[in-house]
């Protein structure tokens, strides 16, 4: 009641209605009280079960503490002391373990499904395509802490979260994956084994692997750690896309992860191929070619990928860039190879000849030419040009295009094979467009092959010689 008198004691009521603050009532109380550990003990332990029992685990692994706010943050423990590291970790792993046994659930699948939703939520409202933030980063570095102190006491996962993380790929940013990788919280094989679709994975890696490649053909801020990315990127992908026979990994492996890194490879090469054939100059397509282009080195994968899964690979991209879009007939080939040359081509183009037949050698590079050419639809642009790079950069080759041409040329006049003395005499023109340097004049060569004591070369031959060759080619023979 408003007049009862023990409310006027409280509020210090008295003939004067005078009232004390609630600093002056607890003064006495203070003075009065000695200090106790247990006492004091008992109330931090209460104040630890009020948190863990009141708590949202995803808002406390994620709070970013502001300067009116002194509550307690994840932040403010992993970034204390190092003397207060071992509390802090032990603390988180005291609330996840009461919170798993109020809801009846493992402690490592609470865990992971928190982790992975933070995790999601660190990488909301990029700044970047596929990089961290500086102000991303730190938070991210303070979820890997605490995952690592998890997943050292068996209360982690890594199955769940990355079922979890993959439920909102799209806001993903590539970098969080890579650090999530490098401080072995979970391995790029595992995220990438834990898709459930196939396509949506080639399609999200592929789509990151081009703005990536964009970055670092714009020479970006932090080249050490795209560069980083991009190198173990492709390493993972060579060596579960192209296992060797003798690979173990082949007998236990899930037949979607090698199929997965193969077609991303392949579809980083076409976009590359699709790209060059625009001829772009200041687009950010080209900037992602030139991006990707360098990893076709074996020094990328140096140590990494065995030998037969690198040869493997580049045996395996020489063919799709020799049989990319084949929609040039032979016809088209003869009027527009001059415009093929080594020094008309686009010079990202030669670069990536130059380092697939550096991989491979020139001996083995004209073996998968000619059995390309044998079995294949080809796109003549890429054969002739690569035909021009190898004549060129490869001295050694020169010898071994000549061979390949006079098998080609004794195979058509032997067999009356009209497509191998084609492709011979394709093959001359090309390598004769570099200069004398490099290979004889046509008109020489073609004097050398007349007066070669062979049997093909007399008249009844040369006359259906002559019926198959095109206008253009009998023009050049008459000299």
């Amino acid at each position: 009641m408003p007049g009862s008198p023990a409310r006027g004691a409280a509020m210090g009521g008295g003939p004067r209605g005078l009232r004390k603050t609630w600093t002056e009532l607890l003064a006495g109380r203070v003075k009065k009280q000695k200090y106790d550990p247990e006492r004091e003990q008992k109330l931090k332990d209460s104040a630890l079960k009020l948190l863990r029992y009141h708590q949202n685990m995803h808002d406390l692994l994620l709070e970013v503490e502001e300067p009116q706010c002194k509550r307690l943050r994840l932040s403010e423990l992993i970034d204390s002391a190092n003397a207060s590291s071992d509390r802090s970790a032990s603390f988180i792993r005291s609330a996840f373990r009461d919170q798993a046994s109020r809801l009846g659930v493992p402690v490592g699948v609470l865990s992971a499904k928190v982790f992975a939703r933070s995790v999601q939520q660190v990488c909301l409202e990029p700044s970047h395509p596929v990089l961290l933030s500086p102000e991303q980063s730190k938070k991210l570095s303070s979820l890997l802490v605490i995952a690592r102190h998890l997943l050292a006491q068996n209360m982690f996962s890594r199955l769940t979260f990355c079922q979890e993380l993959w439920k909102a790929q799209n806001s993903l940013l590539l970098e969080a994956m890579w650090r999530l990788h490098t401080h072995s919280v979970v391995s790029l094989q595992e995220l990438l084994q834990s898709h459930p679709d196939s396509e949506a994975m080639a399609m999200w890696l592929f789509r990151n692997l081009r703005s990536l490649c964009e970055q670092i053909g714009a020479s970006c801020p932090s080249p050490d750690t795209t560069e980083a990315m991009l190198s173990g990127l492709v390493q993972l992908l060579i060596s579960r896309g192209f296992q060797g026979s003798s690979d173990p990994r082949r007998l236990v492996e899930p037949e979607r992860l090698p199929q997965v890194a193969t077609d991303v490879l392949q579809r980083m090469l076409a976009f590359s191929l699709d790209t060059l054939e625009a001829d772009p100059q200041t687009t950010l397509d080209c900037q992602a070619v030139s991006g990707w282009i360098p990893i076709y080195s074996g020094y990328t994968c140096c140590g990494m990928v065995t030998e037969d899964s690198l040869k493997s690979f580049f045996s395996h991209t020489l063919t799709q860039i020799l049989t990319h879009k084949p929609v040039l007939k032979v016809s088209d080939a003869i009027q527009m190879q001059k415009e093929w040359s080594f020094a008309k081509t686009h010079h990202l183009l030669t670069d990536l000849y130059c380092r697939v037949l550096a991989t491979l050698g020139p001996e083995e590079s004209v073996g998968r030419l000619q059995e390309v050419l044998e079995m294949q639809e080809v796109n003549w642009q890429h054969v002739l040009s690569c035909v021009s790079t190898l004549v060129v950069c490869f001295p050694e080759a020169q010898q071994l295009v000549k061979g390949w041409v006079a098998s080609l040329m004794a195979r058509a006049f032997e067999s009356y094979h009209l497509d191998s003395m084609v492709t011979a005499f394709l093959i001359v023109r090309q390598a004769t467009l570099e200069g004398p340097y490099v290979f004889p004049s046509y008109a020489d060569w073609f004097k050398v092959l007349r007066c070669a004591p062979r049997p093909y070369m007399d008249p009844t031959y040369m006359s259906i010689f002559c019926v198959w060759l095109q206008p253009m080619f009998l023009s050049a023979l008459c000299y």
